[in-house]
């Protein structure tokens, strides 16, 4: 899963651009993952100019 550290995010939209199956959502305030609909390519983390997008790892 890709978590989201809102604190960081600055609704670039960035993310959104780059996913290949449509799984992030942006609103005004707030961005979304639907972790069904993604793949985990992680290319929304490559792309991420504030690095708020990260994996999560089952530790």
């Amino acid at each position: 899963m890709i978590h989201i550290d809102h604190d960081l995010c600055d609704l670039c939209g960035t993310c959104v651009g780059v996913c290949p199956v449509d799984c992030i959502s942006m609103s005004d305030t707030t961005l979304d993952i639907d972790d069904d609909t993604c793949i985990q390519c992680n290319f929304c983390i490559q792309v991420c100019p504030m690095e708020a997008l990260k994996e999560e790892t089952n530790d």
